[in-house]
């Protein structure tokens, strides 16, 4: 290479990427270095395989994925969670098909599905009569259903709640709604949508299979449904005196069980390890054909998610792999989630049913990502907010990484991940992801598409990342102090609930 060429590439690199420079004798010494291109290939190459069909959760390649990592956690001496017979925390969810057909008669108007409605749930239902608002329909209190007898009756809500912004808050709210108005023995639910998401994206996924959390039928499971709302064009339904006719195939619900996979690394330390870090990564993805939601050719219809998030489950393992070889001060609770891609449904499970005590979890470092456009960096959701700043840029710095903060602000991504569900909780918990600024067209060209496959890494990048998410986890695993949310954040809140500060 010529002189000027070289210095030319030598500016190029930023100031921030270390540059060949040998680390010290006592940090080289740790297990992490030991991590292997050939090992995070190997794991990659599996997990993101065709026989595995995309890991949908509830199917056979999401359960062949399940074991897998159960059984990399046995070869690696992590002990089982307390009241667990073994690594899979096993989670009753239910496939939920598609209504075959729809129509509300509202005076002159028949609004149909997939065109100005969408059936969220519910059996089989025809009813006429009159509707009765209540509101938003989350409680029984003012707003609510004022303690009056809806049995039998069809309901009006208004759509989200007066905090919902997020997907995840508006599919929260929304269920909140069904369970109270199953609770409450209505007939049927219509929530009256108005929200952030575009009602072309809900009449297009809810008019698909969905995988959700089991909820008893019952023989008298309410019709719920959403109508699109938007410029208050069906305001008549708050008033009252409106009469409406309703008739709706219902979605049929079958079983689909997936499960987390859960091992737990003991502390050395005799007090500290009282206390856990978590490790989490989601290890589904979102199936085949249809079911992946994007354009594929007859040639490739398997979505195998080698970057979503096969890249960060490999990353928990081989973390969970070196940890156990030379254990940190705290605990650490290693977990692959199921459900990410239908609704953050495995992490939100293990929220409500947690395997060790949530007021003993002081952090969740979660990895998720849709991919990468720069391999000099890991960019991290939640940096400045979670107060482990310090040893997420040292465990990067060690691997000769740079920390990019708060990618891609747009896009809401905090919210959007599994480590949302813990920060609900108050347990600090960011995002740690491959290296990107923004939503770009390097992401864009393999973000939940079907040439997302194992071939197609930078498998050297991905063997850094796996040795500074490892170092990372160490270094917050044996810090002095807790992390902390930082003053003013939403879930700080939360956070002194949890711990009673």
């Amino acid at each position: 290479m010529k002189l000027a060429s070289a210095l030319l590439l030598l500016a190029s690199i930023p100031a921030t990427v270390s540059i060949a420079q040998p680390l010290p004798k006592a940090s080289t010494s740790l297990p992490e270095y030991t991590i292997s291109r050939a090992d995070v290939e190997a794991h990659t190459y599996f997990l993101a395989a065709d026989e595995l069909m995309g890991r949908r959760t509830g199917e056979a390649g999401n359960r062949v994925a399940a074991r897998y990592i159960a059984e990399q956690f046995r070869l690696y001496g992590l002990k089982t969670p307390p009241g667990q017979d073994g690594y899979l925390q096993t989670i009753p969810f239910e496939k939920i098909k598609a209504a075959s057909s729809g129509t509300l008669l509202l005076g002159s108007d028949t609004l149909k599905l997939g065109k100005e409605l969408v059936v969220m749930g519910g059996n089989a239902t025809n009813v006429t009569g009159e509707v009765v608002y209540v509101g938003y329909g989350l409680t029984d209190g003012e707003d609510g259903y004022k303690g009056r007898d809806l049995k039998g009756r069809i309901v009006v809500a208004q759509g989200g709640s007066p905090d919902a912004k997020s997907p995840r808050e508006i599919f929260t709210a929304a269920e909140a709604k069904r369970k109270l108005a199953a609770e409450k023995g209505v007939a049927a639910l219509i929530e009256l949508y108005s929200e952030s998401i575009p009602w072309g994206f809900v009449n297009q996924y809810f008019n698909r299979e969905q995988i959700t959390a089991a909820i008893p039928a019952g023989p008298n499971a309410p019709a719920h449904l959403w109508i699109n709302n938007a410029n208050n064009k069906y305001k008549q339904l708050k008033e009252t005196g409106q009469t409406v006719t309703l008739r709706t195939s219902g979605r049929e619900r079958v079983a689909a069980p997936s499960a987390n996979v859960a091992g737990i690394i003991e502390g050395t330390d005799p007090k500290l390890k009282n206390e856990y870090v978590i490790l989490s990564a989601h290890y589904d993805h979102v199936g085949v054909g249809k079911q992946g939601g994007s354009a594929y050719e007859s040639s490739d219809s398997i979505f195998n998610g080698a970057r979503d998030n096969a890249f960060g489950t490999v990353a928990i393992l081989e973390s969970a792999k070196v940890l156990a070889q030379q254990r940190p001060k705290r605990s650490v609770l290693v977990v692959a989630l199921t459900g990410e891609e239908v609704g953050l449904l495995g992490s939100r499970y293990y929220a409500e049913h947690p395997l060790v005590p949530l007021k003993q979890t002081i952090f969740d470092l979660n990895t998720d990502g849709a991919g990468y456009n720069d391999t000099t960096i890991v960019s991290v959701i939640g940096l400045e907010r979670t107060g482990a700043k310090a040893e997420i840029e040292a465990g990067a710095r060690a691997f000769g990484l740079s920390v990019f903060a708060e990618p891609a602000p747009e896009q809401g991504l905090f919210d959007r991940s599994d480590n949302v569900a813990f920060a609900a909780k108050g347990i600090p918990a960011p995002t740690f992801s491959p290296g990107f600024k923004s939503f770009d067209e390097a992401i864009g060209k393999y973000y939940h598409q079907a040439i997302d496959n194992p071939e197609s890494l930078n498998y050297n990048y991905v063997q850094r990342f796996c040795q500074a998410f490892a170092h990372t986890a160490r270094l917050i695993a044996n810090r002095a102090a807790r992390p902390q949310w930082i003053a003013g954040d939403k879930y700080e809140a939360a956070g002194k609930t949890l711990y009673g500060q």
